[in-house]
C-alpha cells in the first residue's frame, strides 16, 4: 500500500499548564511532543492528531501551515 503525504501540517504551541490537568490529558500532550509553556511542534495533519488536539483545545492553539 502506497503511503499518501498530506501536504497540510499544524503547529501546535502549548499556551496553559498542565498543573491540575487529568492525567489524560498530561499523556496527551506528551504524546504530541509538547510538555511546557510556550513549546512548539510541527505536527502532520492526520485525523489521529486532530482527535488528540480536540482533546486538549484549552491548553493549546493550533495554527495550520503549509
Amino acid at each position: 500500500m502506497a503511503k499518501v503525504t498530506s501536504e497540510k501540517q499544524l503547529r501546535v504551541r502549548q499556551v496553559r499548564s498542565l498543573i491540575g490537568s487529568k492525567p489524560i490529558h498530561k499523556g496527551t500532550l506528551r504524546a504530541l511532543g509538547l510538555g511546557r509553556i510556550g513549546r512548539e511542534h510541527v505536527l502532520p495533519d492526520r485525523p489521529e492528531i486532530r482527535g488528540m488536539l480536540r482533546n486538549v483545545r484549552h491548553l493549546v492553539v493550533v495554527e495550520e501551515i503549509q
